[in-house]
């Protein structure tokens, strides 16, 4: 078996990244664009390597959206992938398949927004969880691989990595978030820059 070149890994994130539609990309941007504005918390969950991309994207939509640590707006935002006793109390009681659902039960408000991230679209821990924030009115959406699996059937929202190895769709995942995270930094300082103009206006106005 010849084994994979670091050029011919990067060509396959390439060429399958030319299969993403960015349309569903920037609807996710808009919707989370949303949710900051209005205060909405946005919880973010997946298993194994998809587990890792939700608690990265959760601490760079938290912090890497502001540049300065004394800003009071921030998007409230968790991952469900982090707090492993009470993961392990729920597997351990009710089933693994309900390690998602129950966090959102405890915490999940309307219009609030669910990211649940799996390649295969098919973790029944994961759609249990959007089912739930379906009929709990939350907005969901789904980050997913192959052919996108029943996940994509019952999101929202999706963004689609049409191809069938797991390693280049995670890969495409974590490039994608940072994509999102980027472009919702720059919103939000043209969102803060006009807004500090509005109040200086408004200033000169009083006196």
């Amino acid at each position: 078996m010849e084994i994979i070149t670091p050029q011919e890994f990067m060509e396959k994130i390439h060429q399958a990244s030319k299969a993403i539609n960015f349309d569903e990309v920037h609807q996710v941007v808009d919707l989370l664009q949303d949710a900051y504005i209005n205060k909405r918390s946005v919880y973010v969950f997946g298993n194994g390597g998809s587990g890792a991309t939700a608690s990265h994207f959760c601490e760079d939509l938290g912090k890497g959206t502001i540049d300065d640590s004394n800003v009071e707006h921030r998007f409230r935002v968790m991952s469900l992938t982090d707090n492993t006793p009470y993961i392990l109390a729920w597997a351990n009681d009710h089933g693994y398949e309900t390690i998602f659902e129950q966090q959102l039960k405890n915490f999940a408000d309307p219009y609030d927004v669910a990211i649940a991230i799996s390649g295969s679209g098919n973790s029944e821990n994961v759609l249990r969880a959007i089912d739930f924030a379906n009929s709990a009115g939350l907005k969901t959406v789904g980050v997913t691989g192959f052919d996108g699996g029943r996940l994509k059937e019952i999101t929202h929202y999706n963004i689609h990595v049409p191809i069938n190895d797991m390693g280049v769709v995670e890969s495409i995942h974590i490039v994608i978030f940072h994509y999102i995270v980027y472009n919702l930094r720059d919103r939000i300082a043209n969102l803060n820059g006009k807004l500090q103009r509005i109040t200086q206006n408004i200033s000169k106005f009083v006196k």
